[in-house]
């Protein structure tokens, strides 16, 4: 049996439920994870996934940011949460799958605009964040994956232009280190890189570009991770690059990835 997984940052769920609908419809992953859902659970539009088979969900909700869920076809059970920064926030949840797998959702904080942790608290705020998961996966996980909207575009190959993001939040140097030592701890494997080793790779572009796909100054900040064990049965990673071109888009387009049984 093969799971296919998949994680969308969806930048409203209930704004854009039609687009969520048409994705299951046309690609079915046997799991959804999405981010910044923006909504309390209570209006979470729960009945049109149910009607396509997306009966089992999982998810921590708030109203008007952040918010993460995960969609199956698939039964699974509530794992819990973490209250990254004691904050409160609805950034963390995770579910077990029906084979004992602990399938994690996470949404990063995406750090404001100056990388100064001293002038900027939100970027502060991103650093204590990948800290507390650095230091979280001290204790390698087994048989888990790991999903979200990182932000955070690691390689010169995940962002349009290297040199010329090496100063922008996203693809500057703390935080890549900072990404990177997370990882490290938990032994995880990038397992989009893992499939598709070589070249530009982005999963999100700006709402500022005027024609996106033409300018395709994109970034990789969408990303799943696998325990080594399940790494090693992972494939068919891909991003679904024109999801971005649907009417009314998030700026993310969803990122897939398949793990056999």
């Amino acid at each position: 049996m093969t799971v296919t997984i998949c994680t969308w940052n969806i930048n409203s769920v209930r704004l854009r439920e039609a687009s969520v609908l048409r994705l299951l419809r046309e690609e079915a992953p046997d799991v959804l994870c999405l981010q910044e859902i923006k909504t309390p659970l209570d209006k979470f539009p729960l009945e049109g996934f149910a009607a396509l088979g997306y009966a089992h969900v999982v998810a921590r909700g708030q109203k008007g940011y952040n918010g993460v869920a995960i969609l199956s076809r698939l039964p699974i059970e509530d794992a819990g949460q973490r209250d990254f920064c004691a904050r409160g926030d609805a950034r963390h949840v995770a579910a077990r799958l029906p084979s004992g797998i602990t399938l994690h959702n996470l949404y990063i904080p995406a750090g404001g605009d100056l990388p100064d942790p001293e002038a900027n608290p939100k970027f502060a705020h991103k650093l204590d964040f990948l800290a507390e998961l650095r230091d979280w996966f001290a204790e390698r996980p087994s048989r888990a994956i790991l999903v979200g909207d990182l932000n955070i575009a690691p390689r010169e190959d995940d962002v349009w232009n290297h040199k010329a993001l090496l100063k922008v939040v996203s693809h500057t140097p703390v935080e890549v280190e900072a990404l990177e030592a997370a990882r490290a701890a938990g032994g995880w494997v990038d397992v989009t890189r893992k499939d598709i080793p070589e070249g530009p790779l982005y999963s999100w572009w700006s709402y500022r570009s005027p024609d996106w796909s033409a300018a395709d100054r994109g970034r990789r900040l969408d990303h799943v991770w696998a325990s080594p064990d399940l790494a090693a049965r992972s494939g068919g990673s891909r991003i679904a690059r024109h999801v971005r071109g649907w009417e009314q888009p998030s700026d993310h387009a969803p990122v897939f990835a398949e793990f056999g049984a």
